[in-house]
């Protein structure tokens, strides 16, 4: 079996606070950099707030903490702080 090492890549990203306030910068910037779609959920069903983000890999919601990031190409994502502390450091 082979081996391979993540090439190093800079991306955007913002850290949502759990906050409605703190969605509305996040869901602009995602909205301004294409025909994508997002929006802030404040379900009470759901047990938290979170913002759902139309991915690549279909819907998915980020919760407070979590990462936002634009990739590679171009797309939206949601990352848990502890996986982009172990993968990211800033550029």
């Amino acid at each position: 079996m082979a081996r391979y090492r993540k090439k190093p890549v800079e991306v955007e990203a913002m850290q949502w606070d759990g906050t409605a306030a703190g969605a509305g910068p996040i869901i602009d910037w995602i909205l301004a950099n294409g025909p994508r779609a997002a929006r802030y959920n404040d379900n009470p069903a759901l047990g938290q707030p979170g913002i759902c983000i139309n991915t690549l890999e279909g819907t998915m919601t980020a919760t407070t903490g979590d990462w936002i990031i634009r990739g590679v190409q171009d797309e939206f994502y949601p990352c848990k702080p502890d996986i982009f502390e172990a993968t990211y450091d800033p550029a």
